[in-house]
């Protein structure tokens, strides 16, 4: 795997969306990036972490929406199959 390829999966693993940008596909990766900041907000998952962080493990239980968030491996899952 070349520097590049290598480069494109980093950044699509931690940012969905990135990793399009970088192959020129830029509709999808305004999509998915779109998709990564909604699921994000409507799933309190930076408080969520926060909480987390600072050993506030059940209030951190008490604010997620889990709904929202067991959109992410959806999300992942579908650019596993992107090509």
């Amino acid at each position: 795997m070349d520097k590049t390829t290598f480069e494109k999966l980093m950044w699509s693993i931690a940012f969905p969306g990135f990793g399009q940008y970088l192959n020129g596909k830029y509709f999808k990766g305004t999509v998915l990036l779109i998709l990564e900041f909604l699921i994000n907000i409507q799933a309190n998952f930076n408080q969520v972490i926060l909480l987390s962080f600072h050993g506030e493990i059940g209030d951190a239980i008490k604010h997620a929406d889990y709904q929202w968030l067991m959109f992410y491996p959806c999300l992942y899952f579908f650019l596993c199959g992107m090509r």
